[in-house]
């Protein structure tokens, strides 16, 4: 059995448990620190109270160190490893597989997990061009890091960027193993038909003309998310381009009032916020578009709206500092990468992929780029390096 240690059920992460004992025979149990995301909680940057409206706990073996109807903790960093310690010795898990070093939760259980003696896997957000560091921080980091990846016995990578992190921190080749980030498409109509009449009628209610060029962002309307920068750059665009496309916002945060002002300002750009949506409200926004745009400036490890978006056919802008982008953007067939920050660079970038929008064949080669980054792919890399980590270890105590 693999034992999964995570701070709270994750929207992203659930299917792949589900996944691995249904499609390969890999038991888990999910150990979680709250069940915030399950009975509600308020996410910071969205600047909203939600929970997911998707299943995040059945087909797969779960349990809970708090609960928020028990006084457990209601976010991300008030979780605490209490418990887990006992949790681990009953479960006598074969392996047990850590989801990242931050907040303190899971440097906690890295610590337990390592003093359980089983097999240790690692699937993390890792990336080294999500930040700028200066060269002594570098440093630090990379000794901490190299030292805590020689505990585990198998990482898995999630895309370009991550693999390439380890690589730099010496990792070998035949610890590495594949296991893409993904989202799971069930809540989602994306195909050709889907967009057929899905389309139509999301831009009727809208209140979007046909004839219009729509702009789509989707998240959380902070200033590392760098929206602003993609209204400014979208008022800088020509004229003729300007005049025609709307920017379709779907999220809510912080910046909403700041950024409704923006597009607001001289020439004053056509622009819709639609507010936070949940999972099976997306694709008719992302049907109602034309490309989407992802202007990060930082912290954006790797992206998982992007692979939304690919998904339901749309190309796709995307800044530098945006991890996916070694893996699911190709320049001129499903989009374009932009220097982060830089209102220049971005106009340039979306005008760029304007002659991108409304072609068959650019929704199809956006569709085929992703469908290996699916959840079975995701769940595929996990079971190979949970059965290869168990292996090493049976030979290794019967060779002492």
């Amino acid at each position: 059995m693999l034992a999964v240690i995570e701070t709270h059920p994750v929207q992203y992460h659930a299917p792949v448990y589900r996944a691995l004992p249904q499609q390969f025979g890999v038991p888990v149990t999910a150990i979680y620190g709250s069940d915030f995301s399950v009975a509600g909680y308020r996410d910071r940057e969205f600047g909203t109270s939600f929970a997911w409206d998707t299943d995040l706990l059945s087909g797969y073996s779960s349990l809970f160190l708090s609960r928020v109807a028990g006084g457990g903790a209601r976010t991300f960093d008030e979780v605490s490893a209490r418990g887990l310690r006992e949790h681990l010795r009953r479960l006598s898990p074969s392996a047990v597989m850590i989801l990242g070093y931050s907040p303190r939760f899971h440097r906690e259980a890295w610590h337990e997990a390592r003093r359980l003696g089983q097999p240790i896997l690692f699937r993390g957000e890792t990336s080294d061009d999500a930040h700028s560091r200066g060269w002594l921080k570098s440093g630090l980091r990379r000794a901490a890091l190299g030292l805590a990846y020689r505990s585990c016995d198998r990482l898995l990578y999630i895309g370009v960027r991550s693999r390439e992190h380890f690589e730099r921190l010496g990792v070998p080749a035949d610890r590495l193993v594949f296991s893409p980030y993904c989202v799971d498409t069930t809540p989602f109509e994306m195909d050709e038909s889907a967009r057929e009449r899905l389309r139509p009628q999301a831009r009727h209610e809208l209140g979007i003309s046909d004839d219009r060029l729509v702009v789509l962002y989707s998240g959380k309307l902070s200033e590392r998310k760098g929206v602003d920068v993609l209204v400014r750059a979208l008022r800088a665009l020509p004229a003729s381009l300007r005049e025609r496309t709307t920017l379709l916002v779907v999220g809510d945060g912080e910046q909403r009032a700041t950024l409704e002002a923006i597009a607001s300002e001289s020439p004053a750009l056509s622009a819709i916020f639609a507010g936070f949506q949940n999972q099976t409200r997306l694709s008719r926004f992302y049907h109602a578009a034309d490309l989407f745009v992802l202007p990060s400036r930082h912290s954006e490890t790797w992206g998982l709206v992007v692979n939304e978006a690919l998904h339901h056919g749309l190309p796709c802008v995307v800044s530098d500092r945006v991890g996916c982008a070694p893996d699911l953007i190709r320049s001129g067939v499903t989009g374009r990468v932009c220097d982060a920050g830089s209102v220049a660079a971005l106009a340039a970038a979306i005008e760029s992929v304007v002659p991108l929008v409304g072609r068959a064949s650019v929704r199809a080669d956006c569709r085929d780029l992703v469908a290996r980054y699916t959840v079975n792919e995701a769940a595929r890399g996990i079971a190979e390096a949970f059965r290869s980590a168990v292996s090493d270890q049976r030979v290794a105590e019967k060779v002492s």
